[in-house]
């Protein structure tokens, strides 16, 4: 699975609610508790590089990428937007 297929498979929990949906939990908590579990990955992911091994980092990597993508899609954002942004700042580097 890409990134952009999980972002897709995130926004149709979003605008099609599924019950038990762990996506949707994150959608009606709200984005103070997406921020936090962004904060929680972020940390596992430098555990995980210093002392966990490779498989485990990914895993964690893993779990980062689809929290941040939660992220951006309550805001209304796509990785399209970061993909503009990394662009323009290797533009900028020419």
């Amino acid at each position: 699975m890409t990134l952009e297929e999980l972002y897709q498979i995130i926004c149709e929990r979003r605008d099609h609610p599924v019950e038990n949906s762990y996506t949707n939990h994150l959608f009606k908590a709200g984005e103070d508790e997406i921020l936090k579990k962004i904060g929680e990955e972020a940390v596992e992911v430098i555990l995980a590089a210093k002392a966990q091994g490779d498989e485990r980092l990914i895993e964690e990597v893993a779990d980062l990428a689809y929290h941040t993508l939660v992220l951006l899609a309550f805001r209304g954002l796509s990785p399209a937007d970061i993909s503009a942004e990394l662009g323009r700042r290797h533009k900028n580097k020419k």
